[in-house]
């Protein structure tokens, strides 16, 4: 193992020690946003220090091993330890390297969810509806919960716009590399002629920020317009002025709420999921200049890239950033998400791992 990991790793296996302490102290909980950062903090280095230790250990027992080879009775037997321990060692230094890998701080993060209706028209506002239905069921999967905050339907159906909050832990780290362009190739339910047509639509997966004051948002910097809910939802809804526009000025971002009848609620909605828009286009800036100095195959984000295409005629899903084509495209729009999902996080691993042993 190199130095400077092990010089790590023992920082680590210190800390965690200092964390056992203070969070057992009886004064632990009574600044509980001190608690719970350190509870987070606990729960993401113990694995790595468990692993160390059973690195240690391993260690130890190829010491004991290598002495035995010494008594003529013992030499088969701690060959075979020797072996064994080899094994042990590199699988577990390699397991170690891979948990010492940046984290995401978003990682964890419950997520705004957006789908708009691209090029297309309403086959588009269709496939919309169909990726909603296809997160919402792999949501469901997961056991995460999922809210709509605001939504435009589309006039045969489907969603010119869709955004709903996806609550749930690691929410961000499997769908973060979902953003970007979705295109769709199939006979519209409307063709007559039995003609292929092809239209897309754009996902964007945005961490929730865990405070609106981790964005800096100047009330001075804000426009915020109130007005009368639009569309379905009965009689009660349209008699207020219950709908939120806020308008962020020096982004120019615009966001809509309207979903509640309450004021209140709307504006914070919509303030949460303003917050997250300017968070997205920080942390898409800072991909862009990490991707300018090591080309990262999924972690751009970039919403204009075409990043995946559905083609229901051969009943194929293939994602572009990775090579990857699934033939089991009905599996895939009911949720079943988790051979795209897991193969874009291994394939991300992978460059950091690349990116890991070059810095070293």
């Amino acid at each position: 193992m190199k130095p400077s990991i092990q010089a790590k790793l023992d920082n680590l296996s210190d800390r965690l020690v200092e964390l056992d302490l203070r969070l057992s102290s009886e004064n632990a909980t009574a600044d509980m946003d001190s608690y719970r950062k350190l509870s987070r903090e606990h729960a993401d280095i113990t694995p790595v220090v468990e692993l160390y230790r059973a690195f240690r250990q391993a260690e130890q027992d190829m010491a004991a091993a290598l002495e035995m080879r010494g008594d003529p009775d013992m030499r088969d037997f701690a060959e075979e330890e020797i072996a064994a321990g080899k094994e042990r060692i590199e699988q577990i230094e390699l397991d170690l390297q891979k948990l010492l890998l940046p984290k995401d701080p978003n990682d964890e993060r419950n997520i705004f969810l957006e789908i708009r209706a691209g090029t297309g028209g309403d086959e588009s506002a269709l496939f919309a509806g169909n990726l909603f239905r296809m997160y919402a069921r792999y949501a469901e999967r997961q056991r995460w919960q999922v809210e709509i905050v605001s939504e435009s339907l589309g006039e045969m159906g489907g969603y010119k716009e869709i955004i709903a909050k996806v609550i749930g832990q690691g929410a961000y780290s499997k769908l973060k590399f979902e953003s970007g362009g979705h295109r769709v190739q199939r006979v519209p339910e409307t063709e007559t002629q039995g003609r292929i047509h092809t239209s897309a639509c754009t996902v964007a997966i945005m961490p929730e920020a865990d405070e609106i004051a981790e964005v800096a948002l100047n009330p001075a910097d804000l426009r915020i317009d109130t007005f009368r809910a639009s569309g379905a939802g009965g009689q009660h809804i349209n008699k207020t002025d219950s709908a939120i526009r806020i308008t962020h000025l020096p982004t120019g971002i615009v966001v809509e709420c309207q979903d509640d009848r309450s004021q209140h609620k709307n504006k914070a909605q919509a303030m949460s999921v303003l917050a997250a828009r300017i968070m997205d286009v920080q942390v898409r800036e800072q991909n862009a200049k990490t991707a300018a100095t090591r080309k990262s195959l999924v972690g751009s984000g970039d919403r204009s890239e075409r990043i995946r295409t559905y083609n229901f005629p051969q009943g194929r899903v293939t994602d572009h950033r990775i090579n990857l084509t699934l033939y089991k495209i009905d599996q895939i729009m009911d949720g079943d998400m988790d051979d795209l999902v897991n193969a874009l996080m291994a394939e991300h691993q992978a460059e950091l791992l690349a990116a890991l042993s070059g810095d070293n």
